[in-house]
């Protein structure tokens, strides 16, 4: 456990730290693509039932990963004061929060399927095959939340590598599994979308023994002899201080989408259907500013923590250039070849036009959604969750949800596309300003600070060299 990230260029420790993140983020996006590649060879209604579980799926995935955010703000923070003990004590604390929070919402989860989803606006035709999906999902959900959480303690060592292995053997297994179990091979029966939910725990089931294992024998991150209750429960504040905020707010996309969701349902499952091709392709897409974001959390973390401040504005500085570039080079790649991407999962005209249209109007935000990412990365690793609350709270709840339904009545389906465009580049300008005013400001007051210190000090060290000089008279 050393201090990695602290020391040289700061462009070329982005870089290091990204690009392995880029392929750990890729195999988990193509974990996602062949799931829904499969799926839909099976039907409209089994695509649209699987696109019905996406909010639910993503729900899950933000307490994961906002518990996961906790974990690596406070670990990557104690790895850049040089307290290994502490470290143990956060890590092991982190795994034990997320078995808790696994056990609640498999008792919700279970009990709620059917009128949930009802609510969500699924018809009869697709509520058998969401019901036999969604069981089978919910009792695998420990395997997908320990480990979140555990390569998050991974990444904020400033190791980038290793949870990325992790992720491209869970895609592996799945992407090989997912033939064999939906569709049946040799004496293995078709399974349906029930094969696609068991591929999808016995594939995360591999990410939770590796994580574990890594951290354990080549980190030394975890103690096996519990603390004590007062201790577990220290911890579990200071995670939560950061990770409740960020689970709540990475919530809010899911909710939100929920909502969208069922707005486009109203159109029919194709709309459904294309909506949940076109949010797995935008996936794609933002593999590398979803890489940068999770990369700069451990670098930022750990740079505050050592009192580094010029290097993570630097590093905001080329992360915000980088988003602007790639924001629109994607532009312009899916406004040409947005068809082409949908023929390639579902051949139903409508499906593929209401795809296309995704592509072609959402793009145009993608730079805004890398800075807003990059924004609430570097809050949470700050240990300060409340931006992130705001950004996500006034782009998905204030603006998208509502700008939807008006876009909607007015414009239709192309309406409910141009709502997401225009709040991600609202929220994603107010982001900008706001991150870099509040990282300067409060860099120069922890410099003048530092500064004024070390001066007493030294003024210190003067005067009772002086006095002892007069006493020696």
């Amino acid at each position: 456990m050393k201090q990695k990230l602290t020391e040289g260029k700061v462009g070329l420790q982005l870089i290091r730290l990204t690009l392995p993140m880029v392929w750990g983020v890729f195999a988990v996006i193509a974990f996602n693509l062949a799931d829904t590649y499969f799926v839909a060879h099976l039907g409209t209604n089994e695509l649209a039932a699987m696109s019905f579980t996406f909010p639910i799926v993503m729900i899950l995935g933000s307490i994961s990963m906002g518990l996961g955010t906790g974990a690596s703000s406070v670990i990557a923070r104690a790895i850049g004061e040089g307290d290994r003990d502490k470290v143990q004590r956060l890590t092991t604390s982190s795994l034990t929060l997320s078995l808790l929070v696994v056990g609640i919402f498999v008792l919700i989860g279970l009990a709620t399927i059917e009128p949930l989803f009802k609510a969500m606006g699924a018809g009869l035709e697709v509520l058998p095959l969401i019901r036999d999906y969604m069981t089978i999902w919910y009792l695998g959900t420990i395997c997908l939340v320990v480990p979140m959480v555990g390569n998050s303690a991974i990444r904020a060592s400033g190791n980038t590598v290793v949870p990325s292995l992790i992720m491209t053997i869970a895609a592996a297994v799945n992407i090989t599994l997912d033939p064999l179990l939906i569709f049946g091979w040799g004496h293995i029966p078709p399974l349906g979308l029930q094969g696609a939910a068991l591929a999808t725990v016995i594939s995360r089931a591999t990410t939770l023994v590796a994580s574990l294992i890594f951290l354990h024998f080549r980190e030394r991150m975890i103690l096996w002899n519990l603390p004590k209750l007062k201790t577990v429960w220290g911890c579990w504040k200071t995670i939560l201080h950061v990770g409740l905020p960020a689970a709540g707010t990475n919530m809010i996309t899911p909710i939100s989408i929920g909502f969208i969701t069922s707005l486009m349902a109203s159109y029919g499952s194709e709309a459904v259907a294309g909506f949940g091709i076109a949010s797995r392709v935008e996936s794609f897409a933002l593999i590398t500013v979803m890489a940068l974001s999770a990369s700069i959390a451990p670098f930022v973390g750990q740079n505050w923590g050592a009192k580094k401040y010029g290097r993570v504005n630097q590093a905001l500085h080329k992360s915000f250039l980088f988003c602007l570039v790639w924001g629109i080079l994607m532009t312009l790649i899916l406004s040409l070849t947005g068809s082409e991407l949908a023929y390639l999962f579902n051949s139903n005209p409508e499906v593929v036009a209401i795809t296309t249209n995704y592509l072609i109007i959402v793009p145009i935000s993608y730079a805004a959604s890398g800075i807003i990412m990059i924004s609430s990365s570097t809050f949470n690793a700050l240990g300060k969750p409340l931006p992130s609350v705001v950004m996500t709270l006034t782009r998905m709840l204030f603006l998208y949800v509502p700008m939807a339904y008006l876009g909607s009545w007015l414009f239709k389906v192309n309406g409910v596309f141009a709502a997401a465009s225009f709040s991600t580049l609202a929220v994603g300008i107010g982001a900008f300003i706001w991150n870099r005013r509040a990282c300067s400001a409060k860099a120069a007051i922890k410099s003048e600070q530092l500064s004024l210190s070390q001066q007493n000090l030294g003024n210190s060290t003067a005067e009772k060299v002086l006095l002892g000089k007069g006493t020696n008279l």
